[in-house]
Formats: structure tokens, C-alpha cells, sequence
């Protein structure tokens, strides 16, 4: 089964008109994108969008082929003058099916959103399927679909990530599913960058009018097993870690920064990070995380090794300038190794958050400047460990490593 794309943009299309943003000013070329629709095996026309036509004959393709028009979004979208030659658009009803002369069959995937979603089945028996922008299947329970993924889904992976959460929760994606992300929109810069944040998504993006083989798995990005993610104060470093995984289910939240009693203002750092996090993601408060990157489960997010280092040194009273001669130096080196090994032996996907620090002023203290120089040394050991190194600076992803 061939599916050609004859536009992978938002409804308004990328760039959208008059829109002075910066993503929409650089969304040239193969970033240039056209309201997403699909032809099917030259057959069946998921979604009509504006100069269908002429987006097929660009991409070497015709619709005089096609047998069946399907919308997706809500209600019938915006009103497009249909082709001479291609059939009245319709939309299949919530959990029917419809079977095509061609061999295909199509079913209607109930949405949380306005709007229908589609699932279709190849002649040759293999299936995809397509949502519609801002909507995530309705209905999902884990392991329903466990022996029935999909081999390519195609959906608004940037705008809900965590439909894609819900897929992989279900079973319905699984490590051969081909993602492709679908009704791109300016909420990202386009080119090197969504590029970056779909393959840490286990998803990618494909420019207008390109041809894919459904089942042809060689082009599935492999998301990184273990990622550092450096950056200082306020930089996003937390919010570009929690946005690698907020396309998978089930992650393990490690907060090594406790409540601190007292402090209203740490608390409420603590109860925005919360409210950022999905409702799925389960959080644990502890500095023991070694157990956590032993054991096996769904992916881990230790934030932050800044806070894990200052515990460690509190344990072995690192800041006492006699201690630390006195076996203390020994003992942390001694913990900050056995982490690394933790981070070398893991077999599930690990997001660790850490502070980037001795680029500004030298502390004015010896155990500032310990501290100081103790975290360069752990975030160069961990960083040796991972598959994907990231500094955010500004808010931007300036990727070191992967």
C-alpha cells in the first residue's frame, strides 16, 4: 500500500497567510506545507484540500483514479469546490466500515475531539491509520490493540502528543510503526528543529507530495535510550526533557528536589512543573534513583542531577573542608560512579535533567567552587553515557551529541 501526501500542514497551511511569525517566515522549501490530505494506493482521498489536483500532479500522481473521498475534520471543513471526475466527499460514521471494490477497507475511528479518524486496510493486509488535527482515538484501553499495531499512523503528533501516548499505551504503535507527523503548524520552528523534536518522539516528518510504502519500517527514527539535557536557571531545560516523552506513556517522574517545608516559593516551582506534566505520568520524590535506572519499566525523567549531587554531598559531608580530605572526596566519587554505571547498565528510556554550570562568576566560597566542580564532572561523566547530550540555552536546543 502507497500512501502519497499530497499535504502534511495545519488546515490554514504553513505558512499561514499574513502571519508574521518567525516559523512561518522560514517555512520555505521542502518546509513550505499545504493542508495535509492522503491519496491512497491512487484510490481513495483522505480529506480535499484546496488544489488537490494540482498537489497530486506535482507529486507525479492523478486523482482520476480515485474511487472514494473521505473528510476527517470537523463538520466538513472549508468549503472546497470538488474536482470534475472525483466523487461526492463523504464521511463514514463512528465504528462502521466501508469496503472498496479496490480490496480496501476503512473503518471510522471514534475521536475525543470533533471530528473522525481512519483506519484502512491495504488489499495487501497492511493498515494504517489517520487522525484528523487535534483529536486522539476516543476509547483506548491498554492492551487492546496488543497484537494489531499499525504499520504507519500519521497524526498531529506536535499538537497531541499524547495521542501518540495513547496508541503506544494500546499497543496500536509498537517499535516498527512508522509515525509520520501530519498538520504542521508554526507552533514549532520549522526545518533542523521539529525534525529534532518528532525523531525524539519516535515520529518524522516528510515534505509535500512524497510517496511511502506502508511497512517499510528503514526510516523509523530509534529514540535515544538515555538523554542529558543541560542548560542554567530558567533556561527549559525541564520543558524540553518533559517534551521528549510526552509522546509515550506511563513515565516515571524522578523529583530529587523534595518539598522543602516552609518554602512557599520552591513549592510553587514544584506545583508548576506538576501542572506541566500529563495526567498519565506518575512522580516520585526521592535521591535513590539507582534502583529506578536498574529496574525495568516505561521510561524514567530524573530531574534534576544538580539536586541528586547536592544530596550526595550533604551524605557524605562533602562541604567540610576537613571531611572532604578525610575520605569525603573518596566517598563521593565513590557515589557519583555508581550512578554513572546505573546510567551505562539501563535497559528502558532515560531523560536526565541537569544544570550547566562554570561559564559565569566564580563562586566566592571553597564549597561553592567544590560544588562547582564536582557537577562539571558528573554532568562530562553521565554525558559519556549517553546515546543523545542537549544544551538548552534560551530556551533552544543546541544539540552536543545524537
Amino acid at each position: 500500500m502507497e500512501v502519497t501526501l499530497l499535504g502534511t500542514g495545519a488546515p490554514a497551511g504553513l505558512p499561514r497567510p499574513d502571519c508574521p511569525c518567525a516559523a512561518c517566515a522560514t517555512a520555505l522549501g521542502d518546509d513550505a506545507r499545504a493542508a495535509t490530505a492522503l491519496l491512497v494506493d491512487g484510490t481513495l482521498l483522505l480529506d480535499l484540500t484546496p488544489g488537490a489536483a494540482f498537489a497530486a500532479a506535482r507529486a507525479g500522481r492523478s486523482l482520476g483514479g480515485v474511487r472514494q473521498v473521505l473528510l476527517t475534520h470537523p463538520g466538513n471543513g472549508p468549503a472546497v469546490e470538488v474536482p470534475a471526475g472525483l466523487p461526492q466527499p463523504g464521511r463514514v460514521p463512528d465504528g462502521r466500515e466501508l469496503a472498496l471494490l479496490t480490496g480496501h477497507r476503512v473503518r471510522a475511528v471514534a475521536m475525543d475531539a470533533p471530528g473522525t479518524g481512519y483506519a484502512v486496510t491495504g488489499p495487501d493486509g497492511q493498515r494504517l491509520l489517520y487522525l484528523p488535527p487535534g483529536g486522539a482515538p476516543a476509547g483506548l484501553e491498554e492492551g487492546t490493540a496488543a497484537a494489531a499495531a499499525y504499520d504507519m499512523v500519521l497524526a498531529d503528533v506536535v499538537g497531541r502528543p499524547d495521542a501518540l501516548a495513547k496508541l503506544r499505551a494500546a499497543g496500536a504503535v509498537g517499535p516498527t510503526t512508522d509515525v509520520v507527523a501530519v498538520h504542521l503548524d508554526h507552533d514549532v520552528p520549522p526545518g533542523a528543529e521539529v525534525r529534532r523534536r518528532l525523531a525524539a518522539a519516535g515520529a518524522r516528518a516528510v515534505p509535500d507530495g512524497a510517496t511511502l510504502v506502508v511497512g517499510a519500517y528503514e526510516d523509523v527514527p530509534d529514540v535515544p535510550r538515555r538523554t542529558l539535557v543541560l542548560g542554567g536557571a530558567r533556561s527549559g531545560k525541564s520543558v524540553e526533557a518533559e517534551r521528549r516523552l510526552e509522546a509515550f506513556p506511563d513515565v516515571v517522574y524522578v523529583a530529587t528536589g523534595g518539598m522543602r517545608g516552609g518554602d512557599q516559593e520552591w513549592a510553587a516551582r514544584v506545583a508548576a512543573h506538576r501542572e506541566r506534566r500529563p495526567g498519565s505520568w506518575r512522580t516520585v520524590e526521592t535521591c535513590e534513583v539507582l534502583p529506578l535506572l536498574a529496574a525495568e519499566g516505561p521510561p524514567l525523567l530524573v530531574d534534576c542531577l544538580s539536586l541528586w549531587l547536592t544530596d550526595a554531598m550533604d551524605s557524605v559531608g562533602a562541604w567540610d573542608d576537613a571531611v572532604w580530605a578525610d575520605g569525603g572526596e573518596r566517598a563521593l566519587r565513590e557515589r557519583v560512579a555508581g550512578l554513572v554505571s546505573a546510567v551505562r547498565e539501563a535497559r528502558r528510556v532515560v531523560v536526565l535533567v541537569s544544570n550547566e554550570v562554570g561559564s559565569g562568576i566564580v563562586p566566592a566560597t571553597a564549597s561553592g567552587r567544590r560544588y562547582r566542580d564536582e557537577l562539571g564532572r558528573l554532568n562530562a561523566a553521565v554525558a559519556s553515557e549517553c546515546e543523545s547530550v542537549v544544551l538548552v540555552v534560551a530556551g533552544q536546543a543546541v544539540v552536543l551529541r545524537g
